[in-house]
């Protein structure tokens, strides 16, 4: 999918301590707390890997066990009589049987099973790894939001001093023809009315700028005194959206689904292994003789053991259809992301042309407000308008001062957020 992007080039802080939005959002990704996931996952994905290999080390149980059985194995009737007649006494196995035992089996072969298992846990472990960077990704946005919107309100604030001046010029100025007879007290009033709620409103702003700044400032873990307005250098360049960790969690998915897929083959595969069992009991291995001397005694088998478990074929067609439904739902959720992602890009590259347009005429209806507003003046000096119509035209100057700001923080926001939509 192509799309238009904007690449931008930051000046140098204008002050020591001004912090840059990339500065901003590096801190607040180290400072959020889901930064320690990273290593609480790697740390439970080795230990999970580490179990499974455990796998290949010898497999110890012990065992007791004591048993009373309805019959056990005993000589013929005839041999028996026969063997007494000579002065041998038979006793015969009992009925009630013990045995303590260990038994120690060791894997040689098994198919890749141990392997594929590994393999699971590793990127069982990367999805939640790909899945956590999705929610630190957020953390830019909530970044751009606020760091933008201080910037907004220290251009407002800074406005609102050019606009304090303004007003306190013309409030000398009405105050000299006050006292020299020419204009009404009211006239002086009333500009000075217009300056003291100018100064109302810097309170409000300062007020947001204050609380704006600190909710930075703990977002960042840092101080952040003043913030830096980027300045743009557009270029126009084609690129694809593919870098964004929602995509890099869906691979990690597929991969997944690759991973079961051969652990599948691996279950078919025949397991081969020796194995030693040992236990102190009666009867023993020496049934003949455990006939006539009822002790207790050691006993020991060793051996190899080939297995194959061809049960895993009665599930083998539904688990491999399970796993393909797995992949579609994967390559369904990117589609949908994708589709999502370039609607987002058509908006914001379409803001950004409006903003451009508009920026292209802010600064010619400032130089028109402002010479209507000069013009004001003069005829308020002499006499020709009242103090109502230099108001208006002063406030009509500040809005467009305001106007153009606006438009300007709006576009650098928008330019931001789809260098975010691109990851860019």
């Amino acid at each position: 999918m192509n799309i238009r992007w904007l690449s931008l080039v930051l000046m140098l802080p204008v002050m020591a301590n001004a912090q840059s939005l990339m500065e901003c959002q590096e801190a607040a990704e180290r400072n959020f707390p889901l930064i320690r996931q990273y290593e609480l996952i790697g740390k439970t994905t080795d230990l999970t890997v580490r179990n499974i290999s455990k796998g290949w080390l010898p497999q110890v149980s012990a065992s007791a066990q004591a048993t009373y059985q309805s019959d056990v194995a005993a000589w013929p009737e005839q041999l028996g009589t026969m063997l007494q007649t000579m002065g041998v006494d038979l006793k015969g196995l009992r009925k009630d049987q013990y045995r303590v035992g260990i038994d120690v089996q060791q894997t040689i072969y098994d198919g890749g099973a141990i392997s594929s298992q590994k393999e699971i846990a590793r990127q069982q472990g990367k999805i939640q790894e790909a899945q956590n960077e999705v929610s630190l990704y957020q953390v830019r946005k909530r970044v751009n939001e606020m760091y933008f919107g201080l910037l907004l309100l220290e251009d407002q604030i800074q406005l609102n001093n050019d606009l304090q001046e303004l007003y306190s010029a013309n409030e000398k100025k009405l105050s000299s023809m006050y006292k020299n007879g020419t204009a009404a007290e009211s006239d002086y009033l009333s500009v000075k009315a217009e300056r003291l709620n100018v100064i109302q409103q810097k309170t409000g702003l300062e007020s947001q700028r204050q609380a704006l700044q600190r909710m930075l400032s703990v977002f960042c873990g840092m101080e952040v005194k003043q913030v830096e307005k980027p300045v743009l250098s557009v270029a126009v360049t084609q690129q694809q959206a593919g870098l964004r960790p929602e995509l890099k969690a869906i691979e990690a998915k597929l991969r997944l689904a690759n991973a079961q897929e051969k652990a599948l083959d691996a279950a078919l595969m025949p397991k081969f292994g020796v194995f030693a069992q040992g236990y102190y009991g009666y009867p023993g291995l020496n049934m003949f003789e455990d006939m006539m001397r009822h002790d207790w005694s050691l006993n020991g088998i060793i051996g190899a053991r080939l297995t194959w478990n061809i049960g895993a074929l009665y599930t083998r067609k539904n688990d491999k259809a399970r796993i393909q439904l797995q992949r579609q739902l994967a390559e369904n959720s990117r589609e949908v992301f994708l589709f999502n992602n370039h609607l987002e890009q058509i908006q914001q590259n379409e803001n950004i042309l409006r903003y451009q347009r508009l920026m292209a005429d802010d600064e010619e209806i400032i130089q028109l407000r402002s010479a209507v507003r000069k013009a004001a003046e003069s005829k308020m000096q002499h006499g020709i308008i009242d103090v109502n119509d230099l108001v208006r035209e002063i406030n009509s100057e500040n809005a467009a001062k305001v106007q153009q700001s606006v438009h300007e923080i709006e576009m650098l926001k928008e330019i931001y957020d789809l260098k975010f939509t691109l990851n860019n």
